[in-house]
Order: structure tokens, then sequence, then C-alpha cells
């Protein structure tokens, strides 16, 4: 019997959550219990500050720049870098993503942070940094649940994986300095970087492990084949990022436990910013592509691609230029335990409205179950 579409929806829904493994559905309470165990190791080792500075990579302790690299190398060695070849064949969606991504994204989180966060500079520069970085990992596992598609959104990632290298160091220094400069606001609260030291952090923490996830993916492919890499040898090595990210949050928050105490709220008001950029920046991409006429699956991938955030590079640009201990570091740090949850609920958002804008495009699905 057919099942109307309504009932489809209502199916797809259900299953979205399902589909998600364990390991990325409770990542919220991963990263709780990580900030937890901290804050215990910093209250009872109170001087692992200078066991972590015994030896550095650039500014960065040893130990956190390790966990810093690798939270970034299986997310880039993921990415399907040999379908960037694609970009000329579709050059309309993803000229619009670009702008999504590098025009509409960053300066919605400029505003929210300096509308919410005026008098807290730290946090606001961290958000600001979160805005910048493009998503390239947890995407894809979105754009799967609501059904986007899935190979113009291997392209897309591999694109912002590009844009990252040549213009995040240059945009971070525009948005944090230069702009609230020319715009004549909180003069007395801009925080002044340099470019070079944000250039620094990138070529390091996001330049090493690319190289690293190129070769380990051509070579594994070459040796093994694809089938092999995406199905063996990928869901083996992803989760070790997971690992590599509670790791550098336990230290981050045993560094700075008794200033989180003090402060609990703080958390709280970073998190404002955070809902409402991806709320907005997923509803402003989702319009912009409707209204431009693309199909439900295309505009499910531009929404999603827009509206994540590659949240292991804002953590580790903002450690790496400001140091594990700053405030740009913990509201980095807030950004992947606000997304994930609400990335959650806008696939089901993404779903109700595919009922609503893309009701032509609905196929009614038969059933072999005879109803009761």
């Amino acid at each position: 019997m057919c099942v109307s579409n309504m009932e489809v929806a209502e199916m797809q829904r259900s299953s979205a959550i399902s589909r998600l493994s364990t390991l990325d559905r409770l990542l919220p309470l991963w990263i709780f219990m990580a900030m937890g165990l901290g804050l215990g190791i910093g209250y009872i080792h109170p001087n692992i500050a200078n066991v972590l500075d015994s030896a550095r990579v650039a500014t960065v302790s040893l130990p956190i720049a390790l966990g810093l690299l690798w939270m970034m190398y299986p997310v880039l060695a993921r990415v399907r870098y040999e379908e960037m070849s694609r970009v000329r064949q579709a050059g309309r969606i993803f000229t619009v993503s670009l702008i999504q991504n590098w025009i509409v994204g960053p300066l919605i989180m400029f505003v929210l942070a300096w509308l919410l966060l005026p008098d807290l500079p730290e946090y606001r520069t961290g958000l600001i940094v979160v805005g910048l970085a493009r998503c390239i990992a947890m995407v894809l596992i979105w754009n799967m649940l609501a059904g986007g598609d899935g190979e113009y959104c291997a392209v897309l990632v591999a694109l912002n994986s590009v844009f990252q290298v040549l213009f995040y160091s240059v945009l971070v220094y525009f948005y944090v300095t230069l702009l609230p400069e020319w715009l004549g606001i909180g003069s007395a609260q801009t925080i002044r970087i340099e470019l070079w030291d944000v250039a620094t952090s990138v070529l390091v923490f996001l330049g090493i492990p690319l190289v690293a996830g190129i070769v380990t993916r051509y070579l594994g492919i070459r040796a093994r084949g694809r089938g092999w890499y995406e199905g063996s040898f990928m869901p083996r090595l992803a989760p070790t990022a997971l690992l590599a990210l509670l790791f550098t949050i336990v230290v981050m928050f045993s560094l700075k436990g008794e200033v989180i105490l003090r402060l609990p709220l703080d958390v709280v008001r970073i998190a404002i910013p955070l809902l409402g950029y991806f709320a907005v920046m997923f509803a402003v991409s989702y319009l912009m592509s409707w209204k431009l006429g693309f199909k439900y699956r295309e505009t499910v991938t531009l929404s999603f691609t827009a509206a994540s955030n590659n949240f292991e590079l804002a953590i580790a640009v903002a450690v790496g230029v400001f140091g594990i201990a700053s405030g740009q570091a913990l509201a980095a740090v807030v950004g992947p335990l606000i997304e994930v949850p609400v990335l959650i609920g806008l696939v089901y958002v993404s779903l109700w409205l595919k009922q609503m804008l893309f009701a032509s495009e609905s196929v009614a699905v038969i059933s072999t179950v005879p109803r009761e």
C-alpha cells in the first residue's frame, strides 16, 4: 500500500538519530566528562602547567601540540580530495557555497559576537575564530542524516579544506583586528593580533595534518582500494580524533580549572551567541538555496555545510595564538558542546521543511506490509 508523504517524513525523522553512532550522539556528554576530569586533575595537581610546558612546539606545549595535530589528522584523511575536479561541473552550487561559508557565515558570527559579548573581548574573539572555521568533518554526518547529496558534500568539504589553508589566517586577522578598528567599535577592547601568529598556527596545526591526510588517503587507496580505505580503515581511524579532542579538553580545563569554577555563567554567555549563530546561519542558507531554485538534496548540503564549523581548527588556532588557558580557547571548546545537539535538531527541521518547501519532489513509498 502507498504511504503518505507525512508518514515518510515521520519515518525519516525517527530513523535519523538511530543512524548516528553512539560515539557521535553522546559527544556533548564526553565533552562534559572531559571538562570534569580536567577540573579534578587541576585541583589535585596544581603544578601541571609546569610539566606541560617543559617541551614546546611553536607556542604550544608538546603534549598539547600532539593532541591538536592528531585531532585534525583523521578528519583530513577522510576528505575526498580526488573529488575536487568536479567543481567545474557544478560551478553554481560551489559558488553559492563559497559565498555562504566565507562571506555570510563570518559576518553573522561577527555581528552576534559583538552584540551579545560586548564586554568580553576574549570570548568574543574565540567565537569569531569558531565562525571562520568552516566544517570539514561532522557535516558529512548531518548531511547524510538529512538526506543531502553526499557527492556534492564531499566536494564542498574538500573545497573548504583548501580555502582554510589559503584564507583562514587572513580572515581571522581581518575580523578580529582590522574590521573593529574600521568600524570604530570597542576601541578599548579590540584584541590586536599579528597575521603571522595566526598563519603559523594554521600552517602547523592544519598544514601538517593536511599533508599527512592527503598522503594517507592516496597511499591507502592505491594500496588497498577505496572500499577498504573508507569501509575498514577510516572507521578505525576516525574515532581517534575524538580521543585527541577529549585529551586536549582535559588539559585545558586542568589549567583553567579555578577560573572556570569561579565563572560558571561564562559558558552560558558563550553558548547564547553560538545557538543564535547555528540557527540564523542554517535558516539564511536554507532560504537562500531554496530561493535560488536548488533541489532538496542540494539545499540540505549547502545549508549544513554553511551552518557547521570546524571546531578542531578553531581550538588549535585559539590555543596556538592565545594560549591553552585563554578565554579564546575556552570559547572554542564550547563550540562542539553546543553544535552537536543543535545540528541534530536541525536535521529534524530540515526533514520537516522538506514536506513544506519540496513537496513536489516527494515520491510515495510502496509498502509490502499491509496496514492493520
